[in-house]
């Protein structure tokens, strides 16, 4: 899974490095604002996926005494930093630069060189999305594309799809803009392509945002998994019931998973020792994604009195 999601960076961090490099070109010999806006775009996307790439490295530190759930939330961090770049410094330039040529439109120069750069690179975005999307949709299974997003652990791959999507639009819109312009001789729409460049970046970016901070404040593991976990722990031998599952997610392959159980009446301490240990041991082979599996030994009215006993204290 995570090799994955570092070839599919990986492949779009050079793409965008290569196609950044060629719309500055252009932009600056053509003086188009919407190719300047989408040069922007693709230092931007190249500097986040070197970001995601960090976190993904940083990630895979093993646990020390300071972290002692590891460092899997690294990746979450930096995908959230990315939201917040795509914004700031992609929208806000995009739409400045649109603003200024709408205020101070001039005509562009040599724009057959603008219709080429774009050309090239609506196939080099072309196969990075691909790329992208192919490894995504290995992943989804039966949810559908909306699901799966929302549902997704793994900010690495979805943030690079939702750059690439944004790219690609982007990419057209400068095409239709400097088209347009040339055609009617408004060179404004050169300006106005360059504010909806602007605004498709930051929706990406509120997108994103919204998506990472699910994952940065504690998931929870997917529907199926959560059920799988609990149908294992309540068919094991000597589990009465279970009084509470907690998962969370601390990394996209790493589940911490709290279990509150109450066990047969009578059960010696030796057979609720082994029981923990075979459940545990089931679970992990079961849903290899868990890394970390605590169980509570209570009766479930002693469970209840205690969650009780909480709900008054916060009061």
């Amino acid at each position: 899974m995570a090799g994955g999601s570092t070839k599919v960076v990986i492949a779009a961090l050079i793409g965008n490095g290569l196609i950044a490099v060629t719309k500055f070109g252009a932009a600056f010999y053509t003086g188009s604002s919407a190719m300047m806006s989408e040069a922007i775009h693709s230092v931007v996307d190249t500097g986040n996926q070197g970001l995601i790439l960090y976190g993904l490295k940083k990630a895979k530190k093993p646990a020390d005494e300071t972290h002692p759930f590891g460092y899997g939330m690294e990746l979450y961090f930096w995908t959230f930093v990315v939201a917040i770049l795509i914004f700031a410094v992609g929208a806000g330039v995009s739409l400045y630069e649109g603003i200024q040529k709408i205020i101070h439109p001039h005509p562009i120069g040599n724009a057959y060189i603008n219709y080429i750069v774009l050309g090239a690179a609506m196939v080099f975005e072309a196969f990075a999305w691909f790329f992208a999307f192919k490894e995504f949709k290995s992943r989804k299974g039966h949810l559908s594309y909306v699901s799966a997003i929302r549902q997704s652990k793994d900010p690495a791959l979805f943030t690079v799809l939702f750059e690439d999507t944004a790219a690609m639009l982007g990419l057209i819109i400068a095409f239709i803009g400097i088209a347009l312009g040339q055609y009617f001789g408004m060179p404004v729409m050169d300006g106005v392509a360059s504010v909806a460049i602007g605004v498709i970046l930051a929706v990406v970016a509120a997108m994103l945002a919204y998506e990472c901070k699910g994952l940065l404040v504690g998931e929870s593991a997917r529907r199926p998994v959560v059920r799988g976990i609990r149908v294992i722990a309540e068919a094991h031998d000597g589990v009465k019931a279970v009084n509470e599952l907690l998962t969370m997610h601390l990394g996209p392959e790493d589940i911490l998973v709290n279990l509150s159980l109450d066990f047969a009446d009578g059960i010696s301490s030796e057979d609720v020792e082994a029981a923990i240990s075979d459940l545990e041991a089931e679970i992990k082979d079961s849903y290899l994604e868990v890394k970390r599996i605590f169980i509570e030994v209570q009766s479930l009215k002693g469970h209840r009195a205690a969650l009780d006993s909480g709900a008054k204290a916060n009061t």
